[in-house]
């Protein structure tokens, strides 16, 4: 019988979880599924001796990174927050690099995204990382397309996921790709978490990715903006409710916020529906005036433009349903 080598790299001050979601996921898939190709995962560090994850837990090697040959199926670079020192070890990356020349897929989770880039093997491609880490490794790798907003990105057959827990949705991913949807509801319902969140939904919610801002004036027009988001929210509106000019309204949310005022009033508004999507079952168009849109159609193409899926999608995938 085949089997499918998954490797997991590991490595001082891995992350924990970025790894035991991607072998306790898989292990699952055996042991549910019984796959005509099932699983064999190993868990890789240099030396093939004991690491300390960021967690302060022993995690015991299984392969070492130096003698590990391929061919691979997978091989996954794990995140934590040893990440840096490991993307600046050249012969850990040289043989991260080595091992994806040999590898049907290469992926990482949370910050191992650093560790491919360290290795140039998302030059020229769009990835994604954990939403914290994101600004500084595409200052330090100018040559990658950094977008911190997916849950995971594919790019050709190189998979970035975003922070920790990410792994399990790409592992989740991966199931879904090599045995088919059935398998990977399985092992979504025994792990009990969602069925597989969409890889383009944000990492964040815009209410909590960042600081409230430094300016009084912004920060109560933001406050403002997303307590309300079915009122007169144009940039007119917004100006004389501070008292200030249009253009001078601009510069501030500019400099302080990092959007024009119409760019972040829409995705207030995106952000809102997506919260009563998930919680209520009101139908669209209500969830479309509730949160400022002229239609639902307005609505929808500002969701697919945000999340890349459909409201309705979105709705069946993160639906919270009370308990019995």
């Amino acid at each position: 019988m085949g089997e499918r080598f998954m490797v997991v790299v590991g490595y001082a001050s891995a992350e924990l979880l970025d790894i035991a979601c991607v072998t306790t996921g898989l292990a699952m898939a055996n042991g549910i599924g019984d796959p005509a190709v099932p699983y064999r995962v190993s868990v890789a560090c240099p030396g093939g001796g004991p690491i300390v994850c960021g967690s302060g837990l022993t995690l015991m090697g299984q392969q070492s990174l130096e003698r590990l040959v391929g061919p691979l199926d997978t091989l996954i670079v794990s995140g934590g927050i040893g990440f840096e020192r490991a993307a600046s070890d050249a012969r850990l990356v040289g043989h991260v690099r080595r091992l994806a020349a040999e590898s049907r897929r290469v992926a990482s989770v949370c910050t191992g995204a650093g560790v491919l880039a360290a290795a140039g093997l998302l030059d020229g491609r769009r990835a994604t990382t954990h939403w914290r880490f994101a600004d500084r490794l595409a200052a330090r790798h100018p040559r990658v397309r950094m977008d911190p907003a997916p849950i995971y990105i594919r790019d050709g057959n190189v998979y970035t996921a975003a922070g920790i827990t990410s792994a399990l949705d790409l592992t989740l991913a991966f199931i879904e790709e090599d045995h088919g949807p059935e398998l990977a509801r399985q092992v979504a319902r025994d792990l009990v978490t969602y069925l597989q969140r969409p890889g383009n939904q944000a990492q964040m919610s815009l209410f909590t990715a960042a600081p409230p801002p430094r300016d009084g004036l912004v920060r109560q027009l933001v406050a403002h903006i997303t307590a309300h988001p079915d009122h007169d929210l144009g940039t007119v509106a917004l100006a004389a409710r501070a008292g200030v000019t249009p253009r001078h309204l601009t510069r501030l949310f500019t400099e302080h916020v990092g959007l024009a005022p119409a760019r972040f009033v829409r995705r207030a508004r995106t952000e809102a529906a997506a919260q009563l999507l998930a919680s209520t079952t009101l139908p669209m168009a209500s969830v479309a005036a509730r949160c400022g849109f002229g239609s639902a159609e307005a609505l929808r193409q500002a969701f697919v433009g945000r999340y890349g899926i459909s409201p309705s999608r979105y709705r069946a995938t993160q639906r919270r349903r009370p308990p019995r």
